[in-house]
């Protein structure tokens, strides 16, 4: 009987570190990439919500490119504009900015390159392609 237990456990074992083996943490890349895409179309929505406060219309533009070195300005001024603070939306939004701010300056530093310091590229954003039916 022991023997059988002996391999019960060890079948147990092995199954729980193939399927932890299997669920890779994410990387800085990709948590960082996952999270500037979730603002900006946050932000798009908010842009485009009919019952949310007008102030929405004075904020920054927020398209983000992790790959933009201006990334870093863009979200520090949407952080720090004063604008809409009574507004929740907004105020979530800002702590998303931060979260994404903290993590690009300080744990992602060295694992991420930027391929570009176009600002101007962070003000217009790029349109998807129109499919043709």
């Amino acid at each position: 009987k022991l023997p059988t237990m002996k391999m019960l456990l060890l079948l147990v074992a092995l199954l729980s570190a193939a399927l932890l083996a299997s669920a890779a943490p994410p990387t800085c890349y990709s948590r960082v990439l996952s999270l500037s895409k979730e603002i900006t179309e946050s932000f798009k929505e908010l842009q485009t919500s009919k019952t949310v406060d007008p102030c929405v219309q004075t904020l920054p533009r927020l398209y983000l490119d992790i790959h933009n070195y201006c990334v870093l300005a863009k979200l520090r001024d949407f952080v720090a504009y004063p604008g809409c603070d009574r507004v929740v939306e907004v105020n979530e939004l800002k702590e998303k900015a931060r979260s994404l701010y903290t993590i690009l300056i300080s744990y992602c530093r060295r694992d991420l390159v930027f391929l570009t310091d176009d600002c101007n590229a962070l003000e217009i954003p790029i349109s998807p392609p129109i499919e043709h039916s």
